[in-house]
């Protein structure tokens, strides 16, 4: 797999005037879905069927989220799956930030976004495409990556006018 680190370094930096609005995280996380099933032994919950998860202005779409607790509170990692699942949020300075892939891994306790299956990240208009991309929402960093002789990283940028 290879890393587009000019591809990377050129989304951060037009995104550098942009942070996540960091209130989001102080609220709470709710889950809408049409079902939900639990294992309290293991600490896995299940949702199905339209899955919506919001957190401030956090959101994302799945068909499934699987939430595994065994980490303990504060530590959960949440895992949307769809074809694709969606996720966005506006950026302080009113900037909305979009993503979609296959799955979604959203990883509570260092807040970063692991986007792999036709993972799309649209930001101010520039957009990266690839495999897989991990977004750490707090530090605003991307790494990207291709697979090995099938799909390579492509970052398309667009002028601040459009």
């Amino acid at each position: 797999m290879k890393i587009n680190k000019l591809g990377c370094l050129c989304l951060l930096l037009s995104s550098m005037t942009a942070a996540t609005k960091t209130t989001d995280f102080s609220e709470p996380i709710e889950v809408n879905a049409d079902r939900n099933e639990a294992s309290l032994k293991q600490q896995m919950l299940v949702y199905s069927g339209n899955v919506i998860v919001k957190q401030g202005t956090l959101l994302i779409k799945a068909e499934k989220l699987t939430v595994d607790r065994s980490a303990g509170e504060g530590k959960e990692v949440f895992i949307a799956v769809g074809q694709p699942a969606v996720y966005s949020q506006v950026l302080d300075g009113d900037k909305p930030i979009q993503a979609s892939a296959e799955e979604i891994r959203y990883a509570m306790a260092t807040r970063v976004l692991t986007l792999t299956g036709k993972a799309e990240i649209t930001q101010s208009g520039s957009l990266v495409r690839s495999a897989k991309i991990e977004y750490d929402l707090l530090k605003q960093q991307l790494s990207a990556e291709g697979e090995k002789g099938k799909e390579r990283v492509t970052t398309i940028f667009t002028s601040e006018g459009k």
